[in-house]
């Protein structure tokens, strides 16, 4: 299984176009930006679609034509811009399955010409697994408010199991329930806010995210072995080479956008 970290940033990114605080400073001059969250697997599954995801793929060399199944998380904009139905209509007529809470799936139907046939929309909630294109999906409640029901995605293939988990704050039992005893070898965590507090508890604080990862070792879903990475990433956090010592110390790592990982 191959994952691509198309973005890696929160809602409005790293940097802030209108913000001038260090984190945003040093990644202005530098040119390391960090756009709205997503990733794509084996060149064939899209976790999220936000407004920046297609063009990402652009930039890492990829071509989102292979893409047959979108699992959204929930129906904000960063995370779901629907528009991308109509540019692929333009182009191809290749099935293609969109997967997510109802909120998210009515944001999509307005986007479907009514001669529309390759494309399929699928409401799942949280509690559901199914088998898509070969991966088998659990869906997660998310501790998050997203007009409603927001979800995380525990994919699995050949053995090698995946959680993205983003936008949420600490985990809501039934969700530890589901993942108990199955051992992740990769783990998408939010952490939005670093040490600032957030205006609730639908993202993670570098104190929450690291409670969060010790709920999942203590049901053996993590281990010496899994690899734990930062996503979703605001300007509250501190600026790059403080970030990855951060992340260290909690046994985490955090990757630029377009990072390409392999399990």
């Amino acid at each position: 299984m191959e994952v691509l970290l198309l973005g890696t940033g929160a809602s409005d990114g790293i940097p802030n176009a209108w913000c001038t605080c260090p984190t945003c400073a040093e990644a202005r001059a530098t040119g390391a930006i960090r756009s709205n969250n997503a990733a794509l697997v084996d060149d064939r599954l899209l976790l999220d679609c936000g407004p920046e995801a297609p063009r990402q793929a652009q930039r890492a060399g990829r071509d989102l034509s292979g893409v047959r199944t979108v699992l959204v998380t929930h129906a904000h904009d960063d995370h779901l811009d629907p528009s991308f139905l109509m540019h692929r209509s333009w182009v191809s007529e290749q099935p293609l399955q969109v997967i997510g809470p109802a909120p998210a799936i009515a944001r999509c139907v307005e986007w479907l010409a009514p001669e529309q046939r390759a494309v399929t929309l699928t409401t799942v909630t949280a509690g559901d697994v199914f088998t898509v294109d070969g991966y088998r999906v659990a869906v997660l409640p998310a501790t998050h408010e997203a007009f409603g029901e927001a979800v995380l995605y525990a994919v699995e293939r050949g053995g090698r199991r995946l959680l993205y988990a983003t936008d949420t704050g600490p985990w809501k039992p039934h969700a530890l329930e589901l993942l108990a005893g199955r051992r992740l070898d990769l783990v998408l965590l939010e952490q939005t806010f670093g040490d600032a507090v957030p205006p609730g508890d639908g993202h993670h604080t570098f104190a929450t995210f690291a409670t969060a990862v010790d709920d999942l070792r203590a049901i053996g879903a993590v281990d010496a072995g899994s690899r734990v990475i930062g996503i979703h990433l605001g300007h509250d956090n501190p600026p790059h080479p403080e970030l990855v010592r951060r992340f260290a110390e909690l046994g985490a790592e955090v990757h630029p956008d377009l990072t390409p990982l392999r399990l």
